[in-house]
């Protein structure tokens, strides 16, 4: 028994393609609403700094745009 970083090696077991399939459309669909929620929230901050006269510019580089 190897043992990687302090641990005992696992065994190397093959993923049915077609539960691999199921997760990759999983993690799209969790990428997905994580990217909507990030971009109302933005939208949200950006509006809030607009009501308070934040120049456009500032915004821009505030936020890495």
């Amino acid at each position: 028994m190897r043992l990687a970083y302090g641990r005992p090696e696992q065994e190397t077991i093959k993923i049915p393609t077609e539960l691999a399939v199921l997760i990759v459309k999983k993690a799209c669909r969790l990428a997905e609403k994580v990217e909507n929620e990030a971009i109302d929230q933005m939208t949200r901050d950006v509006r809030r700094a607009l009501q308070r006269g934040t120049d456009p510019a500032v915004i821009v580089s505030q936020m890495g745009l």
